[in-house]
């Protein structure tokens, strides 16, 4: 069985060892080293990668039998291994870990919460918590609480207990393993069964921060990042709110209030804007009533949007006992409505129609609405629709 130095030594970056097996299969590379410091992918935590003799490690697992295997880019060509690891994937992965286990006791202390699962991703961890709800108070709290106990520098310590041992620990938890027991301890803090790797120390953690939290499956998901790339999340919102702050033209610290005023003017202009609409759609509609063939009205608009066009069919419609084909060209769709007065379906009409003209869309017995791909297409489709329209209207 393979040496896991990711246990012993979990700082080794580099090492010499040799290959026990390589083989292929599926079109796949994989090989077994002697001794590892590769972790493989487990107890939510993902694999570390690094090379082996220049090679590339794309993958670590666990096999059936428990051995680590690596899958790798080709097969090696010597029998030593010369390997180097990623340190800052596993280090940040170091962090992680340790800080959920730090997260998740604190979870506990305040609020009796336990976590029911733990994972780590690529851009946050995630712990689920048997919580119904967690306000932001309480994650102010919870947050405060963990970067306390990171300043405090806490040992962290691993080692393997047998059962009797194991009997004795507050754990709250009990593994599911009966062999090789390893331990996960916070000094001070708490004790629990983990397979992963550890920083030495809780201040190596850096920092907890805390992104959000929200219900799952009758739990509470907890979004946190740890270290470096907590920092590094930080840094980028600084970056997003120095922005903002500069189209502001105004100091971080007073953007929410230029924002707030930016909100309200808004929401005035869109009140007049309203208003404005409302009298331009009034003298449309009265300008359009002078083209009314009977009770049915067309028209093809080239400066309206489709959404605007369709909200003033449908007031027409309602408003004057009108059966209406409007089109925009600027989007090439069109709309058919009525009042529910007229004994032609709209949604069957354009059903029957719309397809010999290379047209999609839908609708009911009031109101239905139609796209084309081209111009061309619309056009012979409102030429169509308009001289059938006013036969079936007329009978």
């Amino acid at each position: 069985m393979t040496k896991k130095i990711y246990y012993s030594s979990p700082y080794t970056t580099e090492w010499e060892t040799i290959f026990k097996k390589s083989f292929t299969k599926e079109d796949k590379y994989f090989v077994v080293l002697d001794e590892t410091a590769f972790y493989p992918t487990g107890g939510g935590q993902p694999h570390d990668t690094g090379t082996i003799n220049g090679i590339e490690v794309l993958d670590i697992f666990n096999d059936e039998t428990g051995e680590v295997v690596h899958m790798i880019e080709r097969l090696p060509e010597t029998t030593q291994a010369f390997c180097s690891l990623n340190w800052r994937r596993r280090f940040e992965h170091m962090q992680h870990h340790s800080g959920q286990h730090l997260l998740s006791a604190v979870c506990y202390t305040l609020y009796n919460a336990k976590t029911v699962s733990f994972h780590l991703g690529q851009d946050y961890a995630t712990i689920d918590l048997d919580l119904s709800e967690l306000n932001p108070s309480q994650m102010e709290k919870i947050e405060q609480t963990a970067n306390e106990e990171i300043y405090h520098n806490r040992s962290i310590h691993t080692y393997y207990v047998t059962s009797e041992e194991l009997a004795k620990l507050p754990l709250l938890k009990m593994p599911k393993v009966t062999e090789n027991i390893r331990i996960v301890e916070i000094e001070g803090i708490e004790y629990n069964a983990c397979g992963g790797t550890h920083v030495l120390r809780t201040g190596e953690i850096g920092i907890i921060k805390l992104i959000k939290a929200e219900k799952q499956k009758g739990m509470i998901r907890l979004y946190f990042k740890c270290g470096l790339r907590a920092l590094q999340d930080l840094n980028e919102g600084q970056q997003i709110l120095g922005k903002i702050a500069a189209k502001f033209n105004t100091g971080r610290y007073e953007v929410m209030g230029r924002i707030e005023k930016w909100e309200e003017e808004k929401k005035k202009l869109e009140s007049e804007l309203a208003k404005v609409k409302e009298e331009k759609n009034a003298y449309v509609a009265k300008e359009l009533l002078l083209k009314k063939e009977g009770d049915f009205l067309f028209h093809v608009f080239d400066d309206k949007s489709f959404d605007e066009l369709k909200n003033l069919a449908i007031i027409m419609a309602h408003d004057h006992n009108l059966f209406i084909l409007f089109a925009s060209t600027l989007e090439n769709k069109a709309v058919v409505v009525h009042n529910g007065t007229k004994n032609v379906p709209c949604g069957k009409f354009l059903k029957e129609h719309m397809g010999s003209f290379n047209g999609k869309g839908g609708g009911n017995d009031k109101s239905a609405q139609a796209g084309f791909p081209t111009l061309e297409d619309t056009l012979n489709f409102l030429d169509f629709s308009r001289r059938e329209l006013l036969k079936k209207i007329k009978n």
